[in-house]
């Protein structure tokens, strides 16, 4: 019985610890789509002060040439990272079968009180309700 409790905590602890790893990268993917936004508007303000919007031109802003590479970077960051988003999505639903069969596996092998099965006896509410 201890084994089996033991088992049951052992998956609630790993299930939590999916579920903190996806939220980590959800909260990641995020950061970098805003940075990346955030880079898109340097980008325009800067191309907007030199009045150069073609990157392949002389006189295109370095600073923006620099923005575009970053955010680049980031988006492609953040497509790796939904790669392993969804890893780690089935790891987590993995982990939550895992638990459920632990608990099913705990709930079998109880024994119920005597309460309890009082409980689900049909009249077993009328009885209580005429002791009160």
């Amino acid at each position: 019985m201890k084994s089996r409790d033991t088992l049951v905590r052992l998956k609630r602890f790993q299930v939590e610890e999916k579920r903190r790893r996806l939220s980590q990268i959800e909260m990641m993917i995020a950061e970098f789509n805003r940075m990346a936004a955030e880079l898109d508007r340097e980008i325009a303000t800067e191309e907007q002060k030199s009045g150069v919007k073609d990157v392949a031109h002389y006189a295109y802003s370095t600073y923006a040439k620099a923005a575009r590479a970053r955010r680049d970077n980031l988006l492609h960051s953040a497509d790796e990272l939904k790669g392993q988003l969804d890893e780690a999505k089935a790891l987590y639903d993995q982990a939550c079968e895992e638990l459920a069969k632990a608990q099913a596996l705990e709930g079998r092998d109880k024994v119920p009180t005597a309460g309890e099965i009082a409980r689900d006896m049909p009249g077993f509410g009328a009885l209580r309700g005429a002791r009160a």
